[in-house]
């Protein structure tokens, strides 16, 4: 069936399509339109999608290279003749961009035609934030991609969301204006950035007494608030949470199985950013879809070739309606495999089988083998007398684990963790294990279990 209804209270319904299409209005934003379109190309089959994205391609590298310094020297170098392009491999033909490239040319990327561009940048986990420029055409496509998802989940804008969020960009533009906009539109914001139990008990009183349809958030921040209900006995299965949106860092089984557990709600995993755009999103029949209409995903390896479906390379995104500040190959950091099945939905758009997290979170053995951070993150998930960690490994020769546990670890558990960790990364490593009161969280807000500073081979 190619519908989805959304079964909308009569506030729901107003705010959905009167006074969210009036406030992108006065923003001269053209989300609704976008919106529209979307839920009609989402039925589109393959060969409808990519010479969708074709076209949009070509449109934005001729643009790119009229309007663009960065990019008109590239393609004037290369011999770069976009109009010729007839098929998306040929994408190819452009280089890589990187986040070093867009700090050192951030002024030439600029469209010399753009209009209201603002100013945005990551929040930096995984290292310096990266500054760069968004414009209207940009935004109004990444939020009517992420309203079609919400769709998709049986919920709409104005229906009551809870959001646990850690960025200081939200939390920075709290000002009365957002939040009389966030009382219309039912949305309230936690700030995830301490997670104490004083803090998680606020939480989840605000979430009981605010009655949301959904939540929005990083899993780690919904996983912690879940296992705190748990663990004091309050049950929260019974508000009528249709849905728990997370996105931001990976999910992992477990997340996903406490937060539908405790909140009694399917889990959808969104993934995305600020720079690299809305770029997939999952569907109740549990398809990661690509948001292909906007967004062209490329995955290859560390030679910058792609690899077959379902191998896993770094995921390299062009946005296609990125012409003011264009993000043209654009390297995520991220790691993740192609899939090249159908999603049971029916939706032609193409999907991601896997996420596996950025390159930051996998480890590095001294022998050179490559290993995703599970391999270590299961060898402590198993020890009851632990509550958080965090691995760190500092260089091939070091690696420190940051460890708040119920009670002092014993002489035979220290040795369980150190045998381990030393059979996989290599005998001669030292593990250095730090007994802490508390994980800070990254300056985002976001918990990331695995940080390591080698770069793979």
């Amino acid at each position: 069936m190619r519908t989805n209804p959304v079964n909308k209270h009569l506030y729901t319904w107003f705010i959905a399509n009167i006074c969210f299409p009036i406030h992108e209005f006065f923003k001269r934003h053209h989300t609704v339109s976008i919106r529209r379109e979307l839920e009609i190309t989402q039925w589109w089959d393959k060969s409808q999608i990519e010479q969708l994205q074709l076209s949009k391609l070509k449109r934005l590298l001729i643009h790119a290279k009229a309007n663009v310094p960065y990019y008109q020297k590239i393609m004037r170098d290369l011999a770069i003749e976009p109009e010729q392009f007839e098929s998306l491999a040929a994408l190819s033909k452009l280089p890589l961009l990187n986040k070093a490239a867009i700090r050192t040319n951030i002024e030439s990327l600029k469209s010399l035609n753009a209009q209201s561009l603002v100013r945005s940048n990551t929040g930096g986990s995984s290292g310096e934030p990266l500054i760069f420029y968004l414009g209207k055409e940009r935004v109004s496509h990444d939020v009517a991609a992420k309203w079609r998802a919400t769709r998709w989940w049986n919920v709409d804008i104005g229906d009551p969301e809870i959001v646990i969020w850690g960025s200081p960009i939200e939390l920075g533009t709290q000002d009365n204006i957002r939040a009389l906009r966030d009382s219309l539109f039912r949305s309230k914001l936690l700030p995830a950035f301490e997670m104490s139990d004083q803090k998680l008990q606020i939480f989840l009183d605000e979430i009981r007494s605010f009655q949301p349809k959904m939540l929005f958030g990083y899993p780690s921040a919904l996983s912690f608030i879940a296992r705190y209900a748990e663990k004091t006995g309050e049950l929260m299965n019974d508000l009528g949470i249709k849905v728990a949106f997370v996105t931001s860092e990976r999910l992992y089984d477990e997340q996903r199985q406490q937060i539908s557990k405790t909140f009694n709600c399917p889990v959808a995993n969104g993934y995305g950013g600020r720079d690299a755009g809305f770029i997939a999103h999952e569907c109740p029949a549990g398809g990661m879809h690509i948001t292909a209409e906007d967004v062209i995903v490329e995955i290859l390896d560390n030679q910058g070739t792609p690899v077959p479906c379902g191998e896993s390379g770094e995921i390299v995104i062009t946005h296609l309606a990125s012409s003011d500040f264009p993000f043209i190959r654009y390297r995520t950091g991220d790691i993740g495999k192609l899939d090249d099945q159908l999603c049971s939905c029916g939706r032609g758009l193409p999907l991601l089988k896997e996420i596996e997290g950025r390159s930051t979170d996998f480890v590095v053995a001294q022998d050179g083998t490559v290993m995703h951070g599970l391999a270590l993150i299961y060898i402590l998930r198993k020890i009851p007398e632990i509550n958080a960690f965090k691995i760190i490994q500092e260089n091939l020769d070091l690696t420190r684990i940051l460890i708040v546990s119920k009670s002092a670890l014993d002489g035979a558990t220290i040795k369980l963790i150190t045998n381990e960790f030393q059979t996989r990364l290599g005998n001669d490593i030292t593990i250095k294990i730090e007994e802490v009161n508390e994980i800070p969280l990254e300056k985002s807000g976001k918990f990331r279990y695995v940080i390591s500073k080698v770069i793979p081979p």
